[in-house]
């Protein structure tokens, strides 16, 4: 059987260790929140309720700091439990682990001085909690959390926010379902006035969670009793009302040990006309236990969504570590396995690029296939072979003596001009390929998730990537433009064969000596070369691909890195290191990540450590 013990200590370790992790109720997490999931009491109440009376009766002991304004102004997570008859009470905070205190006095300063340390002495409130647990014979099992109290107004030296931060904060607590309301209002004072009530019946509007306590029955005026409100007349709950008579100030004065008070108290309920028959559930004793049982009833109700939760959670925040990637060794042999391994992951998306396994290798054939055809078929052979620029060309290639028979200078004077037009289309291919490589590898480094890890290693990857693209630019430019250089130094002479000879046209010399100079002549020579051209054309429309994917897209696939690896393997561990320098956000992100996971393992384990009922 789970016993109360079991399952309220089984609250209170996670919740210690949720707010090691900063998660905390009302704190603003990134994370799924886990104490958000756990069963609470929180005690509520406006200033001058009896708030921390209460309190200090139900654990028997003056601990907390008392003063005018606000004292409360960081909420109080107070873990009881309950020890062995004749054992002596002590009391220990989280903040100091190693350290018990049996002088409760110390507990009240160090509330106020833990306090401080965080909100300063300027009266703000902060929601980053306090953890308190006192160990006594004298307390059940039960962790109440005591929250700021309400107030109205706000006093010399605080801001003027202060009351809507306060209520926010209350209300972060209160408004979760799993969240027990502990409504404290005074009996002297109209309930319907009451800031506690007021506020649970906002977020709880049908009573389910909220358990009422009056304060100060016994200075009721003369005549007059709380019996309407205790039996649920006055503002009904599905929880129990509960009135409690704490401490005068004058027993507090005079320090007035809590146990005998505690006695005066079922005292004044025994023998009190109005409320002897409500004796036997009135007083902080009963209330104790009352909600202590209740707590423990949640707990067992919610455990099944709590594990359900943490299971979730579990698998999420492994899945977010194996996002983020694993830590870094130290040494430099694994910081240079690493760095490899990330190389070598990026160059494999590089490739699926290339090859088809990702989008975006199709767009070098697209440069083949369309760019350059486009460029070849714009570039101004009309204006080049225009029958004026022919003429011209002809005859400043003849020199002082007119051809004889073929404009053989003049011919191939063209054929050179003509070929020189083709330098620009292939040089563009070059660079158009080049834009689509240097795109490819910025895509693959942003595609490379082990990378998104090292800012650093990934500047250095594509730098190196650029460089090696470049010197791929660069021979790839000098093989197309040797392409074009070639057909130039060399034409094919067979094609010229292949034409009708000038001599034929005519019936005899004296004819063909008029013909060469009419512009019929000269449209000839045009067209002949542009014969030959289209035919160039088309040769450099099939091998300037080939030279471009043998010279930059084969190089690139197989030889990207290679210069890069020689450097690194140059490199010490120092530099290795300054390489896998991660992104702060990454490292921080990472660090929140496990340690949450340890946390959620660790609640699974505690969970799991304990025998439920069924």
């Amino acid at each position: 059987m789970a016993t109360m013990e079991s399952l309220i200590g089984l609250v209170n370790r996670i919740q210690r260790a949720c707010t090691a992790l900063g998660d905390y109720g009302g704190g603003d997490n990134a994370f799924s929140s886990l104490w958000e999931a756990l069963p609470t009491v929180a005690v509520v109440g406006g200033q001058s309720s009896g708030k921390s009376s209460v309190l200090e009766s139900i654990v028997g002991r003056d601990f907390l700091p008392r003063g005018s304004g606000i004292v409360t102004r960081r909420p109080l997570v107070l873990q009881l439990h309950m020890t062995e008859q004749g054992s002596q009470d002590y009391a220990e905070f989280l903040h100091l682990p190693k350290r018990k205190f049996s002088d409760f006095a110390l507990v009240r300063k160090e509330i106020q001085d833990e306090t401080d340390r965080v909100t300063g002495r300027t009266k703000q409130i902060s929601p980053v909690p306090i953890h308190l647990s006192i160990y006594s014979p004298n307390v059940v099992n039960l962790t109440l959390v005591d929250l700021p109290g309400l107030t109205k107004v706000a006093v010399e030296g605080q801001p003027e926010t202060i009351v809507e931060d306060i209520e926010n904060m209350v209300r972060a607590y209160v408004e979760k379902p799993n969240c027990v309301i502990l409504a404290i209002s005074p009996a002297n004072q109209d309930i319907a006035t009451s800031d506690a009530i007021k506020l649970a019946r906002e977020v709880d509007p049908t009573g389910e969670r909220t358990f009422g306590v009056l304060t100060k029955l016994d200075l009721m005026d003369k005549g007059t009793n709380a019996l309407d409100v205790l039996e649920g007349r006055s503002y009904r709950l599905q929880l129990p009302w509960v009135g409690i008579v704490n401490r005068s100030q004058a027993d507090i004065n005079k320090n007035v040990d809590m146990i005998i008070a505690r006695r005066k108290e079922r005292e004044y309920f025994a023998t009190s006309p109005d409320y002897g028959h409500l004796a036997s559930k009135m007083g902080s004793e009963y209330l104790a236990k009352l909600l202590s049982k209740h707590l423990e009833s949640v707990i067992r109700a919610r455990i099944p969504s709590i594990t359900s939760l943490i299971n979730k959670s579990i698998d999420e925040l492994e899945s977010e570590m194996d996002h983020l990637g694993r830590p870094i060794a130290v040494d430099a042999g694994a910081q240079l396995y690493t760095i490899l391994e990330l190389c070598r992951a990026f160059d494999r998306i590089f490739k699926e690029h290339l090859d088809g396994g990702r989008p975006g290798g199709d767009r070098v054939y697209g440069v083949f296939d369309n760019q350059l055809p486009a460029a070849l078929r714009k570039l101004p052979f009309d204006r080049h072979l225009s029958v004026h620029n022919v003429k011209k060309v002809v005859s400043e290639a003849d020199g002082y003596q007119p051809h004889l028979i073929a404009p053989e200078q003049g011919y191939r004077r063209l054929i050179e001009g003509s070929l020189n037009y083709f330098r620009g289309p292939a040089e563009a291919s070059v660079d158009a390929v080049h834009f689509v490589l240097k795109e490819l590898v910025r895509k693959s480094i942003g595609e490379t998730k082990e990378l998104r890890r090292f800012p650093t290693l990934q500047a250095e990857i594509a730098a190196a990537a650029g460089e090696a693209l470049e010197r791929f630019r660069e021979e790839s430019k000098k093989t197309v433009v040797r392409l074009v250089d070639m057909e130039s130094s060399y034409l094919t002479v067979e094609f010229f064969r292949r034409l009708p000879q000038e001599l034929e046209k005519g019936g005899n010399p004296a004819t063909s000596t008029v013909d060469r100079y009419t512009e019929g002549h000269f449209r000839r020579i045009a067209s002949n070369v542009s014969s030959y051209v289209g035919m160039v054309s088309e040769t450099l429309k099939n091998t300037i691909p080939k030279a471009v994917v043998y010279c930059q897209v084969r190089e690139a696939k197989q030889s990207l890195l290679n210069h890069f690896y020689v450097q690194i393997g140059k490199k010490e561990g120092k530099q290795l290191g300054l390489m896998l320098d991660e992104d702060p956000a990454l490292m921080e992100r990472r660090q929140q990540c496990a340690k949450r996971l340890e946390l959620y393992k660790a609640a699974r384990d505690e969970i799991d450590s304990v025998s439920w009922a069924r």
